[in-house]
């Protein structure tokens, strides 16, 4: 439940690798971690109190979380994320219902009954909300322009968008998932060469094909 990827510049926590940034980084990448943090206070949630003081990731960089790995922060923050296991899935459920009136905002007007469609298609089935709410937390509603490589985004909204189908249930999972290695593999395609995103396609392919086995 805690981890921090070769290359990357924050570290993935929780069910949903909700991602932290240490202070003074940024990059083009949602940071979810906070907001998480929020909704358990709100929930009323017993949140570690070095946890609630911390504004940024304590941890630097990849090697620093790894050193940290028996320290009291560390071990506190794996036992509060393995017991709130259900919130940290409801907080997922509630960023997905978020997430269609941003995507109708943001894709072209000619474009919002088609995506409204597809994300209906979707959600008229347990597999495909399973779908829905996994996918909008890996890579986003699509939504951020800061999240897009030559122009190209790689979120909820471009995978909808993407879609042509009509048929519910099993078929539609079936092209989402179709649809979403497309779009990755765009992504791939188009994102710095410095970053070597190939070394992690075969595993976000290999996620969004695990939604068909449903």
């Amino acid at each position: 439940l805690t981890s921090w990827n070769a290359g990357e510049d924050f570290a993935s926590l929780g069910i949903g690798h909700f991602i932290w940034y240490p202070e003074g980084k940024r990059g083009p990448f949602e940071e979810s971690f906070p907001k998480l943090i929020r909704f358990m206070s709100d929930h009323r949630v017993d949140v570690p109190s070095w946890l609630q003081n911390a504004r940024t990731c304590p941890w630097q960089s990849q090697s620093d979380f790894q050193r940290a790995q028996n320290s009291p922060e560390l071990k506190a923050l794996r036992d509060f994320l393995v017991h709130t296991v259900d919130l940290q899935a409801q907080f997922l459920v509630d960023r997905l219902q978020n997430a269609l009136p941003k995507m109708i905002e943001e894709t072209a007007p000619f474009n919002r009954v088609h995506v409204q469609e597809q994300f209906e298609r979707m959600s008229s089935s347990a597999q495909g909300c399973y779908t829905l709410v996994d996918y909008v937390n890996f890579k986003g509603e699509g939504v951020l322009h800061t999240e897009r490589y030559r122009g190209e985004g790689w979120g909820l909204l471009q995978v909808l968008e993407d879609m042509r189908g009509t048929s519910n249930g099993a078929s539609a999972v079936e092209e989402f998932a179709r649809s979403a290695s497309t779009i990755l593999t765009h992504r791939v395609k188009n994102s710095p060469p410095e970053r070597n995103e190939s070394r992690w396609l075969p595993g976000w392919v290999n996620r969004v094909n695990s939604y068909t086995r449903g």
